[in-house]
């Protein structure tokens, strides 16, 4: 996998990068600490599997760093990894289109635990950012059937695609065709907005 770190502060960077080649040797990191630079190493390597954002770059801050790094790849996967952490600007990241997010405020287990998952094509939200509803509903009240229980269940977990297909014996697009079920039941449109409705609605899994 080749990752793509943006990140304006080099001690930041340092750090997430040599805790990514010690428990992630396998992945090919690329830095960058602007906006334009990012955009322009996207360009130049349109293979890049996925990018870790920071929000605030001397060029570019807020949701509005997000929507340029996604217009310039919009088929990577980008994850915010940010200082604000607030419930309101993690799901208005996930509505712009964040493939999940990671506070910088984390403990170094949960931030190994939050890389691991995105790294590995899964979903990182942070527990915050899906206040549970006071009521929980069933999986049965939308309709779900038994095996997408279990396929929303991994995915609530962190699960990529090719994990779930494995641990459930099931083919990548029977897979994918679940997720397709999940999101229309959910009303939502991405892996990662899934994940935190079924935290709001309190889901029973």
């Amino acid at each position: 996998m080749k990752c793509l770190l943006v990140d304006d502060h080099a001690l930041v960077r340092d750090a997430l990068a040599l805790l990514i080649a010690l428990h992630h040797p396998r992945v090919d990191l690329r830095q960058a600490g602007r906006l334009r630079d990012a955009r322009a190493l996207l360009e130049a390597e349109p293979d890049v599997d996925l990018v870790l954002l920071d929000l605030a770059l001397p060029d570019s801050q807020g949701l509005a760093t997000l929507h340029a790094l996604r217009e310039a790849a919009p088929a990577t996967r980008t994850v915010v990894l940010s200082a604000d952490d607030r419930p309101e600007t993690v799901l208005a990241a996930i509505d712009a289109g964040a493939s999940g997010f990671i506070p910088k405020a984390s403990e170094s287990p949960l931030l190994r635990e939050a890389l691991a998952s995105v790294l590995g094509g899964g979903v990182y939200v942070p527990a915050l950012a899906a206040r549970p509803a006071e009521q929980p509903i069933s999986a049965d009240r939308l309709g779900l059937t038994p095996r997408q229980v279990d396929v929303l269940r991994m995915l609530v977990d962190g699960g990529s695609n090719k994990l779930i297909a494995r641990a459930l014996e099931l083919s990548p697009s029977t897979v994918k065709s679940h997720l397709e079920a999940i999101f229309e039941r959910l009303q939502v449109n991405s892996r990662t907005q899934a994940v935190v409705a079924a935290a709001r609605l309190g889901l029973r899994l």
